[in-house]
């Protein structure tokens, strides 16, 4: 009996945050969106938390969050709100960079 894992292999090229749900979650979603044209986001709303995630890459840039919560933000409230992550994870004042560099 052969069994398909596809499915499986499909999950494992995801990346991307889970975050606490918080009052940036919708503005980190919407940034989520603008920031990555093209690709699909995915968004799985747990109610305790939020699982956003793409294929292979996912980025967040503070601008785009200045611009989503109508406030100054630091990436640093990013990572408070961050309870875990899928992928590799790449952070800087200006942005955070979700990846994996090998897909299945």
């Amino acid at each position: 009996m052969t069994i398909d894992n596809t499915a499986e292999a499909y999950r494992n090229n995801r990346v991307g945050p889970v975050l606490r749900a918080s009052s940036i979650t919708a503005g980190v979603i919407e940034a989520a969106h603008v920031d990555n044209p093209g690709r699909t986001i995915r968004v799985d709303d747990k109610l305790a938390y939020v699982r956003i995630d793409s294929d292979g890459e996912l980025i967040l840039r503070r601008a785009t969050l200045q611009e989503t919560l109508g406030r100054p933000f630091r990436m640093s409230e990013l990572e408070v709100n961050l309870s875990a992550f899928a992928g590799r994870i790449e952070t800087t004042d200006d942005y955070v960079r979700f990846y994996y560099e090998k897909t299945l």
